[in-house]
């Protein structure tokens, strides 16, 4: 069977789709410019748990769920659930955290940076040429030699395990529900204010995370991979869907009144401009170093990857060291704390990038 979500207008579609429906979700409920995060919503699902203990930003949101279920669904319909295991998990892992660390810096993963832009924040244009500049210094490395290790079968049980957590997160939801002005109920954490108290209605995010996650997985949307196939290789392919997904959520935005240009006061932004782009370096480094932006790395997950399984937990923890280090941004901007990781960060994955290389 042909898969038409794989073609250039399928791609484009799947972008115009997830542009519009990242806009919706801001307007039904999520925070301004942050109708989809991968970085933030893992970093609110991470202090759900109470890994962190920042209570503006905790909630199970359910559209990681959904991305990853939704993924998991296509791939057994369309017989693509390979259940494998590569090399080198310490290191992955390890790129998860930095990846996490970066994003929280600026303050989003690179489906955030775009749709900030789309909102009008245009410190988000600092963001994605950290994110360009970071993926370039990555796709040096990957034509020096760069390898992680191929991956090989494994058993059918360990592809289950990380869609059986999402799912074990879904039901931790239902039966432990937000308490009116209560922040905790049962072992679950929720924020009342800030960011985390801001969200869509609950079925609503799980079903626009489902199809997302779906069309995703057909589809082999990645923000890095759109900007990395055009630096090493000249192809459009990828990159006219993340620019489908911009002008979608642009038009969308005029349309619902939710785009205010400007680079002050913008939402869950700060202007230190050298922070927002070396930040994105970071997280653009370790996403080409690990093969993957966090959308994509949860959309393998659902395909029984657990090489990228073990880079999303690799960002829990990462979330977790952020906000118990204080190495997160906030509005008034990025932190000393945070700026020692950022370097860090840099030195170990370029540490990574130069010792990993196969002979060419």
């Amino acid at each position: 069977m042909n898969n038409v979500l794989a073609t250039k207008r399928g791609i484009i579609g799947v972008g115009i789709a997830i542009g519009v429906l990242a806009s919706l979700l801001q307007f039904w409920g999520n925070p301004a410019n942050m109708g989809i995060c991968v970085a933030c919503f893992v970093r609110d699902i991470t202090g759900a748990l109470g890994l962190h203990r920042a209570s503006v930003v905790q909630y199970l949101r359910p559209e990681i769920m959904g991305f990853v279920l939704g993924s998991f669904a296509a791939a057994h319909i369309f017989k693509e659930f390979r259940p494998r295991l590569g090399s080198a998990p310490i290191v992955r892992f390890i790129l998860g955290v930095f990846a996490m660390i970066g994003a929280l810096i600026f303050l989003g993963c690179p489906w955030r940076a775009v749709l900030r832009l789309a909102g009008g924040d245009f410190n988000a244009v600092l963001g994605l040429l950290g994110l360009a500049a970071g993926i370039w210094i990555g796709t040096r490395f990957l034509k020096s030699g760069y390898n992680l290790g191929s991956s090989h079968k494994t058993y059918t049980s360990v592809g289950w395990i990380f869609p059986i957590i999402m799912l074990g997160f879904l039901i931790l939801i239902f039966f432990n529900p937000m308490l009116p002005g209560e922040g905790k109920s049962g072992i679950i954490f929720y924020s009342v204010e800030g960011p985390g108290a801001l969200h869509a209605p609950l079925i609503i995010s799980l079903v626009v995370g489902l199809i997302i996650g779906f069309l995703a997985q057909r589809s082999r949307f990645c923000t890095m991979g759109a900007i990395r196939d055009l630096l090493l290789f000249k192809q459009t392919h990828l990159f006219v869907g993340l620019v489908s997904l911009a002008v979608a959520a642009f038009v969308t935005n005029l349309a619902l009144k939710q785009f205010n240009p400007g680079f002050a006061n913008q939402p869950v932004a700060h202007t230190m401009h050298i922070w927002n782009f070396a930040g994105m370096i970071l997280a653009g480094l370790a996403f080409t170093l690990a093969g993957g932006c966090p959308g994509r790395q949860l959309f393998l997950s659902g395909e029984g990857d657990g090489d990228a399984s073990l880079f999303v937990i690799g960002m829990i923890v990462g979330a977790a060291f952020a906000h118990n280090f204080g190495l997160a941004s906030s509005g008034a901007g990025a932190t000393t704390a945070g700026i020692i990781a950022l370097f860090v960060g840099l030195i170990s994955c370029l540490l990574i990038g130069f010792t990993m290389r196969e002979s060419m």
